[in-house]
């Protein structure tokens, strides 16, 4: 069997499904790797790599592979490329993906969605919106510590003492706590909040100070939150203004997958912080936690620079996509039947297998994640 990697053709992706060095985990399942031309270019990754490694390059690999993994849901030309009965894996956002989901549907393409892999523990090494969110994580200090026009960290020199950056972190998911633990290895003073009563000891396990404004905490499904009601939301802005106003730098984490983004930080409140102050905004893209930012640029309000994130772990596409890349092995791994060891493995899923179920978007002609489903007959109303 025949596992494809696509080339990404989406503007500013340079990320890559499969790197070098793991192609020898498929091989070693059986599978023949056929990688594109240049799929690995954005992730400094050559076409020789790849074939010294053991795959072959492919003008045309997507047409004939069994299962084609890639990072963006494929183009809706390369979904019609595939032969009928042909996998894929990738991210597919659901219902923000509606054509190609339908498309994939349409031609008989059984599709799965890394955002959709549970979380529990058995899918932990599949968890690719971890994986990707502690990439961001550190991106996000990093933008932060080169935007700011002062050092990170205390400097006692001969000529005087300089006093630490005040770096403030919403959000203490798998991308809040690497901001902070990077925040922290720079050298900065950082207090972080998080809805979550668990995020508490976690945050001072990094060396943070956690900042307590004695609301109700909101634990949710999966490790995520759960939302909050319009008044806690605005109690919430009030008791976090001073923080915020205090702060050198913000950067903002709170997202959860398929929703739009809580908004956490108000024009007003950024416009308190101090001349030179930096806003780091890594849920720009779905709604943003800051009112005003703009993904994938940098805008001014009051005194501070106010950066919104764009697709940020393509920023870093090396580590990157090595990590997407062993979620991917990982999740093909778990639907490999290898029979009784002596001949080659084959792409069988088991329907019934609760990561394989739940990441599952197509099959057999329909759409069979529930939700992606109702949110696009609501719109074909």
């Amino acid at each position: 069997m025949k596992i494809a990697v696509a080339k990404e053709t989406r503007d500013g992706e340079t990320r890559v499904a499969m790197v070098p060095e793991l192609v020898d985990k498929l091989t070693g399942l059986g599978y023949d790797v056929a990688v594109e031309p240049g799929a690995g270019a954005g992730a400094l990754h050559a076409d020789e790599e790849y074939a010294a490694a053991g795959a072959t390059v492919e003008p045309d690999a997507l047409a004939t592979a069994d299962v084609v993994v890639s990072v963006q849901p494929l183009p809706v030309e390369s979904v019609r490329r595939l032969r009928q009965g042909a996998a894929t894996v990738s991210f597919l956002p659901g219902a923000q993906a509606g054509e190609v989901v339908t498309n994939l549907r349409d031609c008989g393409i059984t599709s799965y969605s890394m955002e959709l892999v549970p979380r529990i523990s058995r899918a932990q090494s599949m968890d690719a919106l971890s994986s990707q969110a502690l990439v961001a994580g550190y991106r996000s200090a990093i933008v932060a510590a080169g935007l700011l026009r002062r050092f990170f960290p205390l400097n006692m020199t001969a000529a005087g003492t300089v006093q630490p950056a005040e770096v403030v972190v919403l959000g203490a998911g798998v991308a809040g706590l690497q901001a902070i633990a990077t925040a922290k290895r720079l050298g900065a003073v950082v207090r972080a909040y998080d809805v979550r009563a668990a995020a508490a000891e976690e945050i001072r396990s990094m060396g943070a100070k956690s900042i307590d404004l004695d609301l109700e905490t909101l634990e949710g499904a999966g490790g995520y939150a759960r939302e909050m009601t319009e008044d806690r939301a605005a109690r919430q802005r009030e008791l976090l203004t001073p923080y915020i106003a205090a702060a050198d730098a913000l950067i903002t984490t709170a997202a959860v997958p398929g929703r739009q983004a809580p908004m956490l930080v108000t024009a007003a409140m950024v416009e308190q912080m101090k001349p030179g102050s930096v806003v780091v905004d890594l849920a720009a893209e779905s709604g943003g936690n800051v009112e005003g930012s703009v993904a994938g640029e940098v805008v001014r309000i009051g005194h501070a620079q106010v950066w919104g994130g764009s697709n940020v772990p393509s920023q870093m596409p090396g580590p990157a996509s090595r990590l997407y890349a062993q979620n991917v092995v990982n999740l093909v791994t778990l639907m490999t039947a290898t029979g009784d060891g002596t001949g080659p493995g084959t792409f069988a899923p088991d329907p019934e297998d609760e990561i394989v179920a739940s990441s599952c978007v197509t099959r057999d002609g329909a759409i069979v994640h529930e939700p992606t489903r109702t949110a696009l007959e609501g719109e074909d109303q």
